[in-house]
């Protein structure tokens, strides 16, 4: 992912509210949502050329997504992939401070990455490139290619927009949260980072949305699980004629 919303019991209907767009180049074959063969509960595209994933859930409420880290200096051509970090917490048993206690140890192996773990009831975010582990605390949150709440112009207006989205008090359509993903607004160049891409770059990715040649958003998800722990998990596959995007919607209750 390149940008993951989350909204942590701040809603009365739902315990755990999360958005997200998945950035990436459009000759990266991708496979959609689905439920996986190998393990069977877990819940998530995959990404065809590593093998790993972006973002999912499983059956038993495990939950994991992962954003790069935009920093070209420090690329590591021969790195492993950090989709793979996502399905192997999915398909594990550990909890997630073990999980990370553990992944730490090897962590500067991978590059750049951020790392939200978890399950219905509590949620974790890690960086590589950050200090620790940490617990998230009810409220709402948002990260993209840099830190936790790093606030670039599309963290900020995303997690405003998902703020005012929850602020009814009322079961968010998805309609509303999925038209929050397609924000294409670009700020002012004196607002943009400099992350080492160069001007035009950084001006391409800093909207919510991302379209260029060669690059932008294949898709969008959002996750619900409410007070009940029922698990609501929609995905929308974007192609270039927005009339023949793709929708898939999964439901299913949290197995004790």
């Amino acid at each position: 992912m390149c940008l993951i919303l989350l909204a942590i019991k701040v809603h009365p209907f739902y315990k755990l509210v999360i958005a997200a767009n998945r950035d990436e180049y459009y000759d990266r074959p991708t496979a959609a949502a689905s439920f996986w063969d190998d393990p069977p509960d877990l819940l998530a595209g995959r990404d065809l050329r590593a093998g790993g994933t972006w973002f999912g859930i499983t059956k038993e409420g495990r939950i994991a997504a992962v954003t790069n880290y935009r920093d070209p200096a420090s690329l590591k051509s021969h790195a492993p992939s950090r989709g793979e970090l996502v399905s192997d917490f999915l398909a594990g048993k550990k909890e997630p401070e073990e999980y990370l206690a553990g992944l730490d140890l090897k962590s500067g192996d991978y590059n750049g990455f951020n790392l939200i773990i978890g399950a219905k009831d509590h949620i974790y975010w890690y960086s590589n490139r950050g200090i620790g582990t940490r617990y998230l605390l009810p409220g709402i949150y948002g990260v993209s290619n840099r830190l936790l709440d790093t606030p670039w112009p599309k963290v900020s207006r995303g997690k405003a927009a998902l703020e005012e989205i929850l602020s009814e008090k009322k079961a968010p359509s998805p309609s509303a949260l999925f038209d929050m993903l397609l924000d294409r607004s670009t700020p002012d160049d004196d607002s943009l980072p400099d992350t080492g891409v160069g001007l035009e770059w950084e001006r391409i990715l800093s909207s919510i949305f991302i379209a260029s040649s060669n690059y932008g958003t294949r898709s969008s998800t959002i996750l619900l699980i409410d007070q009940n722990d029922h698990v609501t998990f929609m995905e929308r596959t974007h192609t270039s004629d927005p009339d023949r995007n793709k929708d898939v919607l999964f439901e299913f209750p949290i197995e004790n």
